[in-house]
């Protein structure tokens, strides 16, 4: 069974319980990451209806096509033969339909996340030398998870990077939330997703709010230190921060492995 990972990382108190699948990749090493436009593809049939587009999600893009169908707009199944008149049908919507245009628009180039990922999964194989780097790509996820991780994919949702102000947005979402729906935080909400993909929470063990809060401090931690920035600054942060100063020796996969005291 395909176990995939839907979320915001700001929200992970919400869902950090959700079940992983990751498939290991070959080749241990960081490479330079291009994240692939499987949205302009999307974007293309299903505002124009493209025969040849819809080829390309079904042919290229398969593993893309049937998460983004079946775990996150849940409209059925990619062997249903109603499928593509159903994902039609869910994008006509007049919303969605001018999302997909100001996403062409405002990330007409990504070659700013391109280098900010390739340099932040580098320092993130250097604290996980064994971890395996997945294939990114970006979509449109019509409003539903900011960032999708599974079968050794991650998977974007840009319709969810469109900035604080970006009207939809002050409709919808609070002011806190619409915080972390920017462009600058498309890196961090990766690598924090990908972290908890490898390192998710025990659900055998204490599940309680404070062991959730604690291990969303852990993983905050470590995408504050890889991609070089104080991305998150809460006090689950700093009592890690405070305890990585007291023991230097830990290693981050024994950090987010274990269970530990920041008193």
């Amino acid at each position: 069974m395909r176990k995939v990972y839907l979320g915001v990382l700001a929200c992970l108190l919400l869902c950090i319980g959700c079940e992983w699948h990751l498939k290991p990749n070959d080749d241990h090493r960081s490479e330079e990451i291009v994240v692939e436009r499987y949205d302009r593809i999307q974007t293309l049939y299903l505002t124009t209806g493209d025969r040849s587009a819809l080829q390309q999600l079904n042919t290229r893009y398969p593993g893309q096509t049937r998460m983004l169908i079946e775990d996150m707009l849940n409209i059925g199944h990619v062997n249903d033969p109603m499928i593509n008149s159903k994902f039609l049908h869910y994008f006509k919507d007049s919303v969605l339909q001018a999302i997909m245009i100001d996403v062409e628009k405002q990330y007409a180039d990504i070659s700013d996340i391109d280098k900010e990922l390739s340099q932040a999964f580098k320092e993130l194989h250097k604290l996980l030398p064994d971890m395996h780097q997945p294939v990114f790509y970006a979509q449109i996820g019509a409003l539903n998870q900011s960032i999708v991780v599974g079968d050794s994919m991650l998977g974007i949702s840009l319709d969810k990077y469109l900035g604080v102000d970006y009207p939809l947005y002050e409709r919808y979402y609070p002011a806190e939330q619409r915080q972390q729906m920017t462009r600058k935080m498309i890196v961090p909400d990766c690598v924090g997703f990908y972290i908890l993909s490898l390192y998710p929470l025990n659900e055998a063990s204490d599940t309680s709010m404070l062991a959730r809060r604690e291990h969303m401090g852990k993983i905050q931690y470590v995408v504050n230190r890889v991609t070089k920035k104080r991305v998150f600054t809460n006090d689950n942060v700093k009592s890690v921060e405070a305890y990585m100063r007291k023991n230097p020796k830990t290693s981050i996969p024994q950090l987010l492995e274990g269970e530990l005291s920041y008193k």
